[in-house]
């Protein structure tokens, strides 16, 4: 919990122990995490298993530094997250966090990630996700694409502050209109928010489209506000189609939340001491940002866990599942 959820790394935690006198070393404190990983790992993956089946799921990676002996320095290697969280539509299933690491961020670790999704998927313009959207053996695409208005928005806004641009100041203040609405429809059921986007949503985005088309034409293509405005137009159908189904969502936002945790930790404990050790963390991560996402204490949560799973069946993982133990008498009163 100190190193992945509150962010010491495990040297700091070793100065903190010698100074109430206990000798805990670091890698004393290393094969701790290792052994709890090892016996958490079958829980992880039945997350993991309960967030790919969701039908529209957010995904985002990270850079991650890894220290690389042989060479005598860290390399980058990536902590990837998807998100299964149907709170914003009143979806039954329970919110959950799956995180994956690898070396690198080559493509074949999204499909991996995504291996046997199908439905929507709510990502950024990656170039690996590419290939889940186009049809399979099957004849049908794995994965709709479903683009995210907060990268857009992003840029503009970034126009915006460094020019003071009039043109991506009136399209900041379209596309509020449009999370204002969103706001208002958040955790309404898909039917409802479905009608509420067709009747309002849709009529504004035609509007903003025309918009930024008449725009771009009168701009250099070697502008920042043009880059901008190019970002937006070649993802127009995949950023509008959250507007045809009450299940999507308007921005990536749920995977971005996931991925904060990530960059916290980063700052402080630098790199991970190797491919096995971010690894680790990617279980660790899904089992404590689960929790927390279906509003458990992580510590108890992982404390009543591992005093348990060594000699649980493995054929009834599911019932250590976050949710699952939130409502077992036996957790909550042992909680």
């Amino acid at each position: 919990m100190a190193k992945y959820c509150d962010h010491a790394p495990l040297y700091r935690q070793s100065a903190i122990y010698a100074r109430s006198g206990v000798e805990l070393e670091r890698s004393t404190l290393a094969d701790w995490v290792g052994q709890a990983a090892f016996l958490l790992e079958p829980l992880a993956a039945a997350i993991t298993r309960h967030v790919r089946a969701g039908v529209a799921l957010h995904a985002d990676d990270t850079p991650v530094p890894v220290l690389d002996p042989g060479r005598g320095k860290t390399k980058t290697g990536r902590l990837w997250v998807l998100v299964r969280d149907e709170r914003p539509w009143g979806g039954p299933a329970p919110p959950a966090v799956s995180y994956l690491y690898s070396p690198d961020r080559k493509g074949e670790h999204a499909r991996t990630l995504l291996a046997g999704c199908r439905g929507f998927l709510h990502a950024d313009g990656y170039a690996g996700f590419n290939g889940l959207y186009e049809p399979d053996a099957s004849g049908t695409a794995p994965l709709v694409e479903v683009a995210c208005w907060a990268h857009s928005r992003r840029k503009l806004f970034e126009v915006h502050a460094a020019t003071g641009s009039a043109i991506a100041r009136e399209t900041l203040e379209r596309m509020a209109a449009l999370f204002q609405i969103e706001a208002e429809i958040n955790g309404h059921a898909p039917e409802h928010r479905h009608a509420v986007r067709r009747e309002r949503s849709l009529p504004l985005l035609a509007d903003l489209r025309d918009f930024l088309a008449a725009s771009f034409a009168s701009l250099s293509r070697k502008s920042a506000l043009a880059g901008a405005i190019r970002y937006s137009l070649s993802r127009w159908q995949a950023l509008c189609r959250f507007a045809h189904d009450g299940r999507l969502e308007m921005t990536n936002n749920a995977a971005e939340r996931a991925i904060r945790p990530l960059a916290l930790g980063r700052k402080n404990y630098l790199f991970a001491g190797s491919d096995s050790g971010g690894r680790r963390a990617a279980i660790l991560y899904t089992l404590i940002q689960t929790a927390a996402l279906n509003g458990l204490d992580p510590e108890a949560y992982l404390r009543n866990v591992l005093a348990r799973i060594a000699e649980h069946p493995i054929n009834r993982i599911d019932d250590l599942l976050p949710w699952a133990w939130a409502t077992s008498p036996r957790t909550a009163a042992a909680a």
